[in-house]
C-alpha cells in the first residue's frame, strides 16, 4: 500500500507537472517518451539483451501498435491541459475502463449489467462536467474533447499492450512502447512545427522530472504492485490521481475547480468504481504495463 500511495502521487504530479511546463504540448510529450525510452533501453541493454533479439514478427506487431497507440493518447491528453483545467482533464481521461469495457465488448467480451450501470454513471458525469467547462470558458471544450480522445486512445493501447505482456517482459514491452511512441510524436512536431529544443532550463527541468516521477517511477510502482495485489484494488487505487491531481495543481498552480465540477467528478469516479468492481474479466480490471 505505501509503494502504491508514492506511485499514485507520482503519477498524479503529471497534469500540474505538463501545466506548469512552458513548451508546447507535442514536445513535452515526445521529450518524455523519448527519454523514457533510452532509460529503460539502458536496463534492456545489459539485462534482456536476448529477449530483446528474440523478438518474433508477432510479438513486434503488438509492441509497435501499442506504441502507436500510447503517442497518440499523449498527443491528445497532454495538448488538453492547454485548454482546459487540470481537474476536468485528469476526470476526463480517467473513464479509460468505461472505454475499455466497450471495447472488450466488441471483441465478444459478455458485459455484467452492473458495469453498463456504472458506464451510464460515468458517462453522466462527463456531460455534466463538459457543461459546466462550457459555461465557463467556450474553449475549454476542446480540451475536453482532447482529454476524452485520450481515454478512448488509452484504453486501446491497453488492449493491445496487454495481449503484448503476455510474452513479452515488461521491460522489453516498455522500451519498445516508448520508442514507438516517440517516433511518432516525433513526425507529428515535424508535421505541425513545433519546435523541440530552445526551452528555458525550468521547462527543462520540468520535463525531466516528469520523465522521472509519472513516465518512469510512477508506471514501475504500478507494475511492482501489481506482482502482489490484485488489478482490480490497483485500479481502483489509480482513481485517487483524480482528487490528488486537483489538489496538487490548486495549491502548486492555483487552479481551484469551480464547485459545479465537484458533482461531476462524483459521477465519474461512482461510476468507475462500480466499472471496475463488476467487472470479470482481467481485461477491464489489469492496470497497464508502462
Amino acid at each position: 500500500m505505501l509503494w502504491m500511495g508514492v506511485a499514485v502521487l507520482f503519477i498524479s504530479a503529471s497534469g500540474p507537472l505538463i501545466t506548469a511546463t512552458v513548451a508546447p504540448a507535442l514536445a513535452i510529450a515526445f521529450w518524455r517518451c523519448f527519454l523514457g525510452s533510452g532509460a529503460t533501453g539502458i536496463w534492456v541493454a545489459f539485462k534482456a539483451r536476448s529477449e530483446f533479439r528474440r523478438l518474433s514478427r508477432g510479438q513486434w506487431r503488438l509492441i509497435i501498435v501499442s506504441g502507436l497507440l500510447l503517442g497518440a493518447h499523449f498527443a491528445t491528453w497532454v495538448p488538453s491541459l492547454r485548454f482546459t483545467s487540470v481537474a476536468s482533464a485528469t476526470a476526463l481521461v480517467a473513464t479509460q475502463p468505461v472505454w475499455a469495457a466497450l471495447i472488450a465488448r466488441s471483441r465478444g467480451v459478455r458485459i455484467q449489467r452492473p458495469v453498463w450501470v456504472g458506464m451510464a454513471i460515468s458517462l453522466a458525469g462527463v456531460l455534466v462536467l463538459t457543461g459546466v467547462d462550457v459555461s465557463l470558458d467556450p474553449r475549454q471544450l476542446i480540451g475536453d474533447v482532447l482529454a476524452l480522445l485520450g481515454a478512448m486512445l488509452a484504453a486501446a493501447y491497453f488492449t493491445v499492450s496487454a495481449e503484448a505482456r503476455k510474452t513479452v517482459s515488461t521491460a522489453t514491452l516498455t522500451f519498445g512502447l516508448y520508442g514507438t511512441a516517440a517516433l511518432l510524436l516525433l513526425s507529428l512536431c515535424v508535421l505541425l512545427r513545433q519546435p523541440l529544443i530552445g526551452f528555458s532550463a525550468e521547462a527543462w527541468i520540468l520535463i525531466l522530472v516528469l520523465t522521472l516521477t509519472a513516465q518512469l517511477l510512477g508506471h514501475s510502482l504500478i507494475n511492482k504492485v501489481l506482482a502482489t495485489t490484485s488489478a482490480t484494488v490497483v485500479s481502483l487505487a489509480i482513481l485517487f490521481e483524480l482528487p490528488a491531481s486537483t489538489i496538487i495543481a490548486a495549491v502548486a498552480l492555483g487552479q481551484v475547480p469551480p464547485w459545479g465540477i465537484i458533482p461531476a467528478a462524483a459521477l465519474i469516479i461512482t461510476g468507475l468504481v462500480i466499472v471496475i468492481r463488476a467487472s470479470n474479466s482481467s481485461e477491464l480490471t489489469e492496470a497497464p504495463p508502462v
